[in-house]
């Protein structure tokens, strides 16, 4: 099969259209002819050495995908801990989820990996509930995109970072109350000069170093951090007397490197809460572009850049 192989770590350069072995299914997995995968940091990380697959998945890159069951042609997509960049891939049967009928194997694709992380640590590890406030860091990503939509659903108002007027324009659109550029002003005294000090419940991290103190000092009595990320560092500079004055809570969080079975759990948990605004239209995956896999270095250059609103997809001919 073709796939995206990376024979040297390195940037998008390492990235080489190429041939590799076709997937062999496991016990209870199946066989998927792949019609679409999208991009994640942790793609980008991975190319470069510094984020291994879990032992025992694929080497390929790609933590979900779109496409057809081999043998029935039902259309399904899924999250993967490797090897979404390639013709094929053998899944876990209780991994598929029914693609809704109005989205396209592209659109199916932006989903999983950024769906399920806004999902899980919004409401299973964040704890969300209606009326409370949220901040959404990095916010024009596809987990931003989606937790917005998410957060907005179930009753709690939206507070989102990004750092272009651009970007904080789309986001008010998708929902958010206010949108805040960091490339212009900083966020905590924006937030305390519309909402007050000390006026988020939840904050929703992927940047991490110098965000932990001031997100500490915006939550109020009780508030918690989810940090899913450390873009901007693994260490940070906070006073402990707060956490413990305010009984806040920092909460660690990955996705990838869950068992299977957690896995599995999310996933129908997923689609009983999720997947019918999906199927409706009352929530809508955010696709910002579009490229064949073979064009997949371009994909990841974009993502560098932070140029994307929303997912980038690679569609598999």
């Amino acid at each position: 099969m073709k796939a995206i192989l990376v024979p040297k770590p390195g940037g998008p350069e390492a990235l080489v259209y190429g041939e590799a072995p076709d997937p062999v299914p496991g016990p209870d997995e199946v066989l998927i002819r792949v019609r679409a995968t999208a991009v994640n940091r942790a793609d980008l990380l991975q190319s470069e050495g510094k984020y291994p697959p879990p032992a025992g998945a694929s080497e390929i890159l790609g933590l979900e995908a779109a496409g057809e069951v081999e043998g029935t042609g039902e259309r399904v997509f899924f999250l993967l801990a490797g090897g979404g960049y390639a013709e094929k891939a053998a899944v876990p049967r209780s991994m598929l989820m029914p693609i809704p009928r109005r989205l396209s194997f592209a659109d199916a694709a932006a989903i999983p990996e950024a769906w399920f992380t806004a999902y899980l640590n919004l409401f299973q590890e964040g704890g969300l509930k209606a009326g409370e406030r949220l901040l959404v860091h990095a916010a024009a990503s596809g987990v931003g995109t989606a937790a917005i939509q998410l957060a907005r659903r179930a009753g709690a108002s939206v507070v989102a970072t990004a750092r272009s007027a651009e970007k904080c324009g789309a986001l008010l659109a998708l929902g958010a109350d206010l949108a805040v550029d960091t490339s212009r002003e900083e966020f905590l005294g924006r937030i305390e000069r519309t909402f007050g000090k000390e006026s988020i419940d939840l904050v929703l991290d992927p940047v991490g170093g110098p965000l932990l103190a001031p997100n500490l000092k915006a939550l109020r009595r009780g508030g918690r951090v989810v940090l899913i990320a450390s873009m901007a560092g693994p260490s940070a500079d906070i006073d402990l007397r707060a956490i413990l004055a305010k009984r806040l809570r920092i909460i660690g969080s990955t996705l990838r490197s869950r068992p299977l079975e957690e896995k599995v759990a999310l996933t129908a948990a997923f689609v009983r809460d999720v997947l019918p605004g999906l199927a409706d239209g009352s929530l809508l995956p955010v696709v910002d572009r579009s490229y064949p896999l073979r064009e997949a270095a371009l994909a990841h250059r974009r993502m560098a850049a932070n140029e994307n609103v929303g997912k980038i997809v690679l569609v598999v001919d």
